[in-house]
């Protein structure tokens, strides 16, 4: 049982795992919505937003903390000049996260992560 975990473990190892919320959170970052799937759009959604509460002090130790975690120059950039001041005066709840349909190869739920405007 999963009671009081910390996480989805999402059948991965821990570094698949890390690889993968990246890789979301990069394709979030520069298309603003994706689709996929319900538990892994649940996960990606605690992962984005630490990073975006970071990135509202835009300072240079900023951007070397969101890149360790991105690895992407073009993302990071994206998110702390573009997306960060857009959301700077939330406390939380960036990103939307709402169920989209059932995919037919695996009836697999499927689900929509974008930013709140």
């Amino acid at each position: 049982m999963r009671h009081k975990h910390g996480y989805r473990k999402l059948g991965r190892t821990s570094a698949h795992r890390q690889a993968l919320l990246k890789n979301l959170s990069i394709a979030l970052i520069r298309y603003g919505k994706i689709e996929t799937g319900i538990f892994k759009a649940k996960e990606l959604q605690s992962y984005i937003e630490k990073l975006i509460t970071a990135s509202k002090n835009s300072d240079f130790n900023t951007h070397r903390f969101i890149f360790s975690h991105l690895q992407n120059k073009i993302a990071t950039k994206k998110l702390i000049t573009e997306i960060a001041p857009k959301l700077a005066n939330r406390n939380g709840g960036y990103t939307r996260v709402y169920r989209s349909r059932v995919r037919r190869g695996d009836s697999s739920t499927m689900a929509i992560i974008e930013f709140v405007e």
